[in-house]
Formats: C-alpha cells, structure tokens, sequence
C-alpha cells in the first residue's frame, strides 16, 4: 500500500475514533434510532435524486444498508444509550476484524492461520476482562449489543468487498437511504411520537454539530474512503487498521467527557490492540523466519 494510501486509512481511523464522542454528545439529545434514521436521511437526501441508482443488484445495496448501516448503528447508539461508554465502545467495535475473518471463512471457505487465531484469543481475552467490569459505565446490555454491531460490521464488510469500484458513492447514498426507512420505524415503534417532538424542541447547536459530523465525516467521507480502500486492498491489509480507532476514541472520551479509566481499561485495550497486531504481522515474521537462509 503507498503511503497516500495509508494516510488516507489513518484519516478514516481518526474520523472513527472521534466519531464516538459526537455519537455521545448527539445521544444526551436525540434517542438512538430517531439519531440514526436522521443520520441516513440527511446522508442519503437530496443526494438520491441526483445520483443514479449504483450498478449493483438491489439486494447488495440493500444488504449493504440494512446490516453496515442499520443494525451497526441501531446496536452501537443503543449500546452508548443503555450504558457503555465512547472509549469502551470503540475498542470493543474493534474485534470486527475478527468477525470478518471468521464469516469469510465460514462462508468463503478462506483460511485462518495460526496467527491469526492466537490473535484472536488475545484479543478476546481482553474483551472478556471488559465483561468483569460491569458498573453504570459498562453495562451487560451495552456490552452485548456493542459485540452485535461489531459482528455486523464484520458481515458488511464482506458485503462491500462485492461492491464495484465505481459504485462506492451511490452504494453508500442509496444504502443510507434503505437504512433510514426502517430505524425510523424502529424510532415510531420503540420510542414514540412523543420522544421525537420533546428532540425537536430541545436540541441545541452541541446536538446539531454532533449530527452534522456523524453524518457528513464519518458516514459520507468515512464510508467513501473505507469502501475505496477495501475495494483496492485484500480484506487482512485494509481491515487491520482499525486497531486504532479504540486509541483514539479513548483519548478522546478521556479528554473530553471525563470518561473514567481503570487500570483494568488498559489492560483490556492492551490485549485486544496486541491480539490485532498478532494478527497483522504474526504470519509475516513466520515467513521471514521461515525462508531466512542457514548461516
């Protein structure tokens, strides 16, 4: 990967890890699926009347929609609304890497190396340290549906290796506007007309910011780039970059919102980051070890 490109995924890596705090702030005014039907909505309107429908069958794009977009974020808001904190959501989220490799062995037959599943032992060793501290911060319910939504960007991200290079921007338009639809209804059904009038009428400019950077930095530029990348680069060099994003989105919880953090947060965040790293560079050591010439 040049290095224009690897600068590109560490732009995505830290409008991700910040994008917590924003999902944070947003939540303290707008419920968590009126939030997430108004993100797609303005992500995908008036954009869908100027841009053509991608070329793709309509049940990628709306596979796309429904499981990278809806139920991702219908579980990480509901998680941070329900108890979970910016930080742990973000390093939590990160095991997705993991998730991804273990649908594309199940359902592309790919082959998972030693390595990669030490790794992945490593890491969720760690988040099952995060399950041993549970308190008002970090909730059970949180801490299952952050793993739900870690586990569908794991399937959407085999969904956008299908995508065609050239229908990336109508992908994401068309998918943000197939995702609105239902976590809308989700918002009527499960948290009333009455939540959305009180939102209406008390949201402030911090709300409205929030909402303005979920939407345009990291779901449009985020999603632009990533779907660029993974549409370029093999699932395993593109995905692994994300380690990063729990950095990020720690520092910024602490900084910002206070956010507590225990010795036990960076032991954790230690044994999932080492775990990915095992991950990326395990079997490239092997192979260097493996083909040095005798002395």
């Amino acid at each position: 990967m040049p290095i224009s490109h690897v600068f590109l995924t560490l732009l995505v890596v830290v409008i991700w890890g910040v994008n917590f705090l924003f999902v944070k702030i947003g939540l303290e005014e707008v419920s968590p699926f009126l939030l997430c039907s108004i993100r797609f909505l303005l992500a995908s309107v008036p954009a869908v009347f100027f841009i053509k429908w991608p070329d793709e069958p309509f049940k990628l794009v709306a596979g796309y929609g429904l499981i990278m977009f809806a139920l991702q974020f219908g579980f990480v808001f509901t998680s941070m609304q329900v108890g979970m904190t910016p930080g742990m959501a973000s390093l939590i989220m990160q095991v997705q890497v993991f998730f991804s490799m273990f649908f594309a062995m199940l359902l592309f037959g790919e082959k998972v190396s030693t390595s990669q599943f030490v790794g992945a032992l490593i890491s969720f060793s760690g988040i099952g340290l995060v399950a041993m501290h549970f308190d008002s911060n970090v909730s059970f319910l949180g801490f299952i549906l952050v793993l739900a939504a870690a586990a569908t960007w794991g399937v959407g991200n085999l969904i956008a290796k299908k995508i065609k290079k050239t229908s990336l921007v109508s992908v994401i338009v068309w998918g943000s506007f197939i995702a609105c639809l239902p976590m809308f209804l989700m918002a009527l059904i499960f948290e009333g007309p009455a939540s959305m009038v009180y939102s209406y009428h008390h949201v402030t400019w911090r709300g409205i910011s929030a909402l303005f950077y979920i939407v345009f930095a990291s779901t449009l530029v985020g999603y632009g780039l990533w779907n660029w990348l993974l549409g370029r680069y093999p699932v395993s060099v593109v995905v692994p970059y994300t380690l990063l994003v729990p950095v990020v989105g720690i520092l910024s919880s602490v900084i910002f919102l206070g956010e507590p953090f225990q010795l036990w947060k960076l032991v954790s965040g230690l044994l999932v980051i080492s775990g990915l790293c095992i991950n990326i560079i395990g079997d490239r050591l092997f192979t260097i070890k493996v083909g040095q010439e005798p002395a």
